[in-house]
């Protein structure tokens, strides 16, 4: 059997990435970022995503790999796919200022809700607005780290495994 060449780490996180991308521009074109529960899709299709790929990888070998073969191409792919999304959303943030405004607007109306003092709620947007990069790529790295780490958990437990026999290789 021929063995097939596997997908790099960064063609299976700019895959992803393109997929991810498109999701969150339709979310911002309709309006339907404000909906917390939207995001949890993104979480899911990433989580698919690596799926995806690490099984592809894993038959790519014709599945002589282990489990740490597979969840470190998981991973990589996920470190990699952080990368591009970070660059994204410092890119989309610039082009779009106003996005920033609409997320003050929509913390503010969420605190007012739950019946916040007025103090209380200035002084949270000022410290938001004064870290907001910090909170923003801190955020995308710290949830891509565990949403990439279930994802290729996941991936490599689902994936055939058929690891090589030492004592095959051996010649007598």
């Amino acid at each position: 059997m021929e063995q097939k060449k596997p997908m790099t780490h960064f063609v299976a996180a700019s895959v992803i990435a393109a997929v991810l991308i498109v999701y969150t521009l339709i979310l911002q074109l309709t309006g339907l970022w404000k909906n917390p529960s939207m995001a949890w899709i993104s979480y899911l299709l990433m989580v698919a995503g690596l799926i995806i790929f690490i099984i592809q990888y894993g038959n790519a070998l014709n599945n002589q790999v282990t489990f740490g073969n597979l969840f470190s191409y998981g991973f990589k792919t996920t470190a990699l796919l952080a990368l591009i999304m970070i660059a994204f959303t410092i890119i989309l943030f610039l082009i779009f200022p106003d996005i920033k405004q609409k997320m003050v607007e929509t913390a503010r109306q969420r605190m007012e809700e739950r019946n916040t003092p007025d103090d209380q709620i200035e002084k949270g947007i000022e410290m938001w607005q004064k870290m907001f990069w910090v909170f923003t790529i801190g955020g995308i790295i710290l949830v891509y780290a565990i949403v990439g780490a279930i994802g290729s958990l996941i991936g490599a437990a689902v994936t055939k495994k058929k690891p090589v026999n030492p004592l095959d290789q051996m010649s007598m």
